[in-house]
């Protein structure tokens, strides 16, 4: 058996996909619970101000494995970046090198063999998106096609996996990364068997927000519910990889609501309400079987007797617009997409319940678990080590921090930005289109009133684009961009069309 306190800690840790701070009730319960994601807050601690410095999936993801920007790991974008380097420093490599037994099963969205896990089992169809009905999986073996639902087979891999790892005197580092919760948002059977189309959520203030008046990105973006979602987005078509029992299900929760609103005469504005229902149903629907995953690889923690000695930390590679300014989907530094959930339990180390204001970011996870299991990096990461947090969580800890979003041409059409969030301050560069963005985090929490050019914050202005070059100076950003091959743009948008 592995061994207790004293000795060096396990480590899970798990990942989800596109997950917002609004849909996990340790944060915000206003639409819906999370208890088995909330269990790791109530025995550790929960980060109110953590950030990714690129909010889109594969990106997101090379920086945690590196603890650095993704102009320093070279993983840009997940439409023309290509493979992932494995062969560069990533702290699973050094926890492996160090003598922990390390696994990642689940999500990897890298194009690349994972490097640095004795044991990898990751989705691979859909570009390694994968789907929520049916995924095919790949590992050393080759790939294995699967039946069942994504969250499920991805459990029943890394409880099979852990059931093995806990025969070995040598501790362990999982990986156990979920799909859950991206586009599509196919909800469980147990979800479908329930589904209740008369039931409703609550609308954002903003789901009909105009952008006339923003800068050129906000209006060029291709993310809206009303525009841009398709009918498999919103459950008028299936899925093509169920069986006949899954199909049945589906068209036992959904047929009859689909009649319905194709058979009505409603107003642009109530086919948006109709869409942002389907849309924010199924979304927190696919959230409730992950969080019911979760706390089943909890509980096997438990009944192995590992949690004593298991240090579990929680996160999504990004947030998630859910309705706010009638978009969906990511990629921007605004606090819905760019803010994570970030939630670590470890006995005995940190207490539980509390809470942290600090600024944290996905490029402080690699140092940070590196800290925990007594392992040094051999070169130079960006992030720092969040470990004088988890026992001083009010410590005085000042920092702007850092973020560039590349993905341009891309889906949506989001223009490339970066920009400096000091805490209280987000100035924003659309360097492409020559245009700023400004706003005071503190009375205007939501990126809604852009203060850049007003007369009263220009100096404020000139001392955030100082701290930004200094950032950039400090972090050693190439002035160079990143090119995507000619055609890309052509391709995503004959993609897009298709799609609708």
């Amino acid at each position: 058996m592995i061994g207790l306190a004293s000795e060096r800690p396990n480590i899970l840790f798990i990942m989800s996909d596109d997950h917002a701070t609004k849909a996990v009730s340790a944060y915000d319960d206003s639409l819906m619970q999370t208890p088995n994601i909330d269990r790791i807050a109530d025995n550790g601690i929960r980060f109110d101000r953590a950030y990714v410095g690129n909010a889109i999936c594969g990106p997101s993801r090379a920086t945690m494995l590196t603890g650095k920007h993704s102009h320093g790991n070279g993983f840009y974008s997940n439409e023309w970046s290509g493979a992932f380097d494995g062969k560069q420093q990533t702290f699973p490599r050094l926890l492996q090198g160090a003598g922990y037994q390390t696994a990642v099963i689940g999500k990897w969205h890298l194009y690349s063999d994972p490097v640095g896990f004795d044991h990898w089992e990751v989705i691979h169809n859909n570009f390694e998106q994968g789907s929520y009905y049916n995924p095919v999986f790949r590992s050393a073996s080759g790939e294995q096609e699967s039946v069942g639902y994504v969250s499920e087979l991805v459990t029943d891999r890394a409880i099979k996996w852990l059931d093995d790892a806990v025969l070995d005197d040598a501790p362990f580092f999982l990986f156990y990364s979920h799909k859950t919760p991206h586009r599509d948002w196919m909800p469980a059977p147990p979800e479908l068997a329930s589904w209740d189309d008369n039931e409703k959520v609550a609308e954002p203030a903003t789901l009909f927000r105009s952008m006339t008046g923003e800068v050129q990105a906000r209006q060029q973006a291709r993310m809206s519910i009303a525009e841009n979602m398709t009918e498999k987005d919103v459950k008028l078509s299936k899925a093509r990889n169920m069986t006949a029992d899954q199909e049945r299900l589906w068209l036992d929760a959904f047929a009859q609501g689909n009649a319905v609103f194709e058979n009505s005469d409603l107003s642009p504005e109530d086919v948006v309400r109709w869409k942002y229902q389907r849309y924010i149903k199924t979304y927190l629907a696919s959230v409730k079987s992950m969080d019911r995953e979760i706390g089943r690889l909890l509980d096997r923690l438990e009944k192995l007797g590992l949690s004593d000695n298991t240090i579990v930390i929680y996160t999504s590679d990004q947030g998630f617009f859910l309705g706010e300014n009638g978009w969906f989907d990511k990629r921007w530094m605004d606090e819905v997409s760019s803010r994570t959930p970030l939630l670590m339990q470890w006995p005995g180390v940190i207490n539980p319940g509390i809470t942290s204001e600090a600024m944290v970011q996905n490029i402080d996870f690699a140092p940070t678990i590196l800290e925990m299991a007594g392992v040094s990096a051999h070169s130079p990461m960006h992030g720092v080590s969040l470990r004088p947090l988890l026992e001083v969580p009010d410590l005085a800890w000042e920092r702007d921090l850092y973020y560039h979003f590349y993905e341009n041409p891309g889906f949506h059409g989001v223009a490339r930005h970066y920009g400096v969030n000091t805490g209280r301050y987000k100035l924003i560069h659309y360097y492409q289109d020559s245009e700023w963005e400004l706003f005071d985090l503190e009375n205007d929490p939501s990126d809604l009133v852009n203060l850049y050019g007003e007369p009263q914050y220009a100096v404020l202005t000139e001392e955030l684009k100082k701290r930004l070059k200094k950032l950039r100076k400090d972090y050693a950003v190439p002035a160079e961009e990143p090119e995507a091959p000619w055609y890309h743009s052509y391709l995503i948008r004959a993609a897009e069309m298709l799609l609708q």
